[in-house]
């Protein structure tokens, strides 16, 4: 996979270095060359670098090598590196040089090959090293026209975070000799017809000392010693590869993709997700270009469910374009002659101040019972919010920790027994140490949550220290260390992991943790907080995206209805998948506010007050808010997604309150307007002569195959009804949905 400059950004600059083997780099003698810190360096090419940032002045020149160590005794056991040339002292800069220039020169003098063994990882200085029995597969992106850098992507067993390393061909010395070779004797191409590159004499090399398979499916991935399941998944026996004509047209080209892609996810085994972005990267042009737009891949290495998403949506394109033959697009007209519909402002819709530690006591008598009714305690917190210092309490009742109607009494025995059932869960895992060695699936989502909790709001104070070295020496953290709180947020998760045993552990998970944390700061209070949260949250994080898929839906539906020429545009610029909303969606706004104002718009949400899904509204309004620049400026699918990406922190959190609950309103009386008009006679409604509800076109949608669900508004028997997903809106019940699929059945 040709990676973005934003393949690793997780390191800090490069001007840092790390420290060298304890080894003396300017001892030749021969009793150093024996040493167990010593390799002999097989190969190596100069001019590979590690792009950190899109800047190209960030850009760190290197070597990719393949080193056999001196106590090796198997290929197997041969490392496959990347240095940067800063680390290097110059009698080694002068060894990889040589080798670089001269990779099969038995003339060499044999000390010539040794150095010092590359360090196994470095967060500080990007080097890496990984034994060929760990490599799971490459990946290559050969230089195209307009993408000047073949590229290597290194795929580990052990999931290691690897940067991707782009080959400078223009600048290394041994690939322009090798090309003034070929050019010589007039074949400059490489064996598969592509120009020759740096990664072709890297691959060459590689399969000297190790069995190197390419994927029938994928063209560009090569399984490195791959064991029988590998090669039933990616290289099946009479399998072939359907050619894509780019003259056809756009559905048709999705309809191909359909077995290219869809076929290949469901078909890969326990390296499922680590290849998933190798296959949606090798995908037909139609959907290679919306799936390597820089956003997308942003926002998929934030969440690995977002490219899915995306790939699965791009796969039904083809039905969607015929369901828009009789999608009902409401003109604003046709809206206006509803009665009872007013525009966007309403005298109901006010903010107010936050709840106040005074005010919030004043709720509750004196034996702590609530005193006035939920619902007033919810409008006032809708209209409002809280005062930070009652949020550790407050919030326990609207993440149903607490039952409104407890007394104080009641509340303290109740959390005196929850904290004794999460020591409970926590003591399954931790105190199962042949668990934690042996279970693959255990370790796996250990490892998860260990890389996704190192960069969640590491800007807060509360996570942004290093103060305590890491309790695990094998953890990819363990050389920076770590600080209490990042240690809380994994025992939590990990026992989460424990307590939801069918959904596990997601990415985007520790995103609804930490603020919920660092709020409440008590792991066991803080545990039970999140389960709360997570019975609303799990259908965002199904394995089968049905959970955000409906959501998306609904939002399509809204727009269509409310936003009809919004709805419209969108349709030209092929982002009615909503997908610029998706990260909105899935961690409820966590990156498009402040802190402080995400904690603010989730206890509004919460209060379910006029809908359990107003979160959906707030979504619309901010839609409703930059229509205008979107149908003027914004073309594009790419243009779409990189604004929306770019209003982050930007947002009016209050305004998009105010407007998100206009729109609500407006949204109640759209609909109280079409029911009224649904119960009036047939023959005098003026659905009858309205080509709305016209035969043919109820009977081209069942012809098509179309689902009714997936219409705003759909003919009925004379009349036009409201679709289910956005009469859901209107519904203050919580959405509870529940995987379906153990974490161990998807792992296998």
């Amino acid at each position: 996979m040709a990676s973005s400059s934003s393949s690793y950004t997780s390191a800090p600059s490069s001007a840092m270095t790390i420290q060298s083997n304890s080894q003396s780099y300017t001892d030749t003698s021969s009793s150093s060359l024996n040493s167990p810190l010593m390799g002999k360096l097989l190969f190596c090419k100069s001019k590979v670098y590690v792009h950190p940032t899109p800047s190209a002045k960030d850009n760190i020149p290197g070597f990719i090598a393949l080193v056999r160590p001196n106590n090796s005794t198997n290929d197997g056991e041969i490392l496959l590196a990347w240095m940067p040339e800063s680390y290097l002292p110059a009698n080694e800069l002068s060894a990889y040089n040589k080798i670089d220039l001269h990779p099969d020169d038995s003339t060499l003098p044999p000390r010539d090959g040794y150095i010092s063994l590359p360090p196994r990882s470095s967060l500080s200085s990007y080097a890496f090293a990984v034994a060929l029995n760990r490599v799971y597969s490459v990946m290559l992106r050969p230089p195209s026209l307009g993408w000047w850098w073949g590229s290597v992507l290194i795929h580990t067993r052990d999931e290691d975070v690897v940067p991707a390393l782009f080959f400078h061909d223009a600048e290394s010395q041994s690939t322009i000799l090798q090309q003034r070779m070929r050019n010589k004797k007039f074949t400059p191409f490489a064996p598969d017809g592509d120009l020759f590159w740096g990664g072709d004499q890297f691959m060459k090399h590689l399969r000297r000392y190790a069995t190197v398979e390419k994927s029938t499916f994928e063209q560009r991935l090569y399984l490195i010693n791959p064991d029988p399941d590998d090669l039933l998944s990616f290289s099946p026996p009479n399998a072939r590869i359907e050619s894509v004509n780019e003259k056809d047209s756009f559905s048709q080209i999705w309809r191909d993709a359909r077995w290219n892609v869809l076929e290949k996810l469901a078909r890969v085994t326990r390296f499922s997700r680590r290849a998933a972005s190798d296959v949606i990267s090798n995908s037909p042009p139609a959907v290679r270009a919306m799936l390597n737009t820089p956003e997308v891949r942003q926002l998929g290495d934030d969440f690995d469910s977002a490219r899915v998403y995306l790939a699965k949506w791009a796969m039904t394109l083809s039905e969607e374009a015929e369901r828009h033959k009789t999608r009902i697009i409401w003109t604003d007209e046709r809206l206006g002659s509803l009665d009872g519909i007013a525009g966007v402002d309403d005298h109901r819709v006010e903010r107010r101040n936050e709840v106040s530690y005074d005010e919030w006591r004043a709720f509750f008598d004196a034996s702590g019972r609530l005193c006035i009714t939920v619902s007033e305690v919810k409008e006032r917190i809708f209209h409002g919010g809280l005062a930070p210092v009652i949020r550790p309490e407050a919030w326990l009742f609207l993440l149903e920790v607490y039952p409104w109607d407890s007394s104080k009494v009641e509340r303290q025995v109740l959390m005196a027994s929850k904290r004794d059932e999460y020591y409970r869960l926590k003591r399954q895992w931790w105190d199962d140490l042949d668990r934690q060695q042996t279970d693959a699936v255990w370790k796996d989502q250990r490892n998860r949550i260990e890389k996704d909790v190192h960069r969640t709001d590491r800007t807060m104070p509360l996570f942004s220290g290093e103060d305590i070295p890491h309790p695990d020496p094998d953890s990819p953290f363990a050389n920076i260390g770590t600080n209490v709180h990042l240690e809380q947020l994994k025992d939590m998760l990990i026992t989460y992991n424990e307590y939801n045993k069918t959904l596990g552990y997601v990415q985007g998970m520790s995103d609804l943790l930490s603020p919920i944390y660092a709020v409440i700061q008590d792991d066991a209070v803080a545990f039970w907080a999140f389960v709360g949260y997570m019975k609303r949250m799990e259908r965002n994080f199904l394995r089968d995206q049905s959970g955000m898929h409906r959501q998306l839906l609904a939002l399509d539906n809204l727009v269509q209805l409310m936003e009809p020429k919004l709805y419209t545009h969108l349709e030209k610029a092929d982002s009615t998948n909503f997908f610029f909303v998706f990260r909105m969606l899935l961690v409820w706004f966590k990156r498009e506010f402040c802190w402080d104002d995400v904690l603010r718009l989730w206890e509004v949400l919460w209060t379910d007050y006029l809908t359990s899904q107003f979160v959906i509204f707030v979504a619309l309004a901010i839609l409703d808010k930059h229509k205008e620049v979107i149908m003027e400026h914004l073309e594009h699918f790419d243009e779409v997604l990189k604004y929306m990406n770019e209003l982050s922190r930007t947002i009016d959190l209050e305004e998009m309150l105010t407007r998100a609950e206009a729109l609500f309103y407006k949204f109640q009386r759209t609909v109280e307007a079409i029911d009224r008009k649904n119960k009036e006679p047939i023959s005098n409604s003026s659905w009858a002569n309205s080509s709305l509800s016209s035969v043919s076109q109820v009977a081209r949608a069942a012809t098509n195959g179309m689902t009714d669900k997936s219409l705003p508004l759909k003919p009925e028997a004379g009349r036009v009804v409201i679709s289910d997903v956005l009469r859901e809106l209107l519904s203050k019940e919580i959405i509870v949905v529940k995987d379906t699929i153990s974490m161990e059945d998807y792992e296998s």
